[in-house]
């Protein structure tokens, strides 16, 4: 679906690449709380996944509205991050301060959800860092690959030039 909206085969490997900082906060959270991986934890993983990845979406997206307005790519990064930053920073917060109540486990059997909310929580924080820093180099590395391959597919492509002899 990533690929079919970016019309990009590498783009969609930008945005996954900040799932892996989420997944780390994660289970750091549950680390530090003393909570076990368990099913509840494992949905907030999922939940967390789609909260990041429209995090990294929102990003990669308007760095290339800006790209097709005809801005240079590292001036379009620049001018993405400050603007995008608060969509992002709403979007976390928002997630963040509804599941406080549920990390701290506060009430009859909340007990039983509170790695969910953990997980989600403390994985928020860690991705949103890494959306905001992480997705904007990932994008420049793999334009410059991209741009890579288009120049060795040129070298190939052209016939060598022999000169004609009489």
């Amino acid at each position: 679906i990533l690929a079919a909206q970016f019309e990009s085969l590498i783009h969609p490997f930008t945005i996954i690449f900040s799932l892996p900082m989420g997944f780390s906060g994660g289970l750091l959270g549950l680390w530090i709380t003393g909570y076990a991986l368990s099913v509840p934890a494992f949905i907030g993983m999922i939940l967390l996944v789609g909260i990041v990845v429209s995090n990294a979406i929102v990003l990669v997206d308007y760095i290339n509205k800006r790209r097709e307005m005809g801005e240079e790519r590292e001036e379009a990064i620049k001018q993405a991050g400050p603007i995008r930053l608060r969509p992002i920073i709403m979007t976390t917060l928002t997630t963040l301060f509804g599941l406080i109540p549920l990390s701290l486990a506060i009430g009859e059997g909340a007990e039983l959800m509170a790695p969910m909310g953990i997980v989600v929580v403390f994985g928020l924080m860690l991705s949103t860092v890494s959306t905001l820093i992480l997705v904007p180099v990932i994008y420049t590395l793999n334009e410059d690959l991209k741009n890579f391959f288009k120049k060795l597919g040129k070298k190939k492509s052209t016939p060598p030039t022999t000169p004609v002899s009489m």
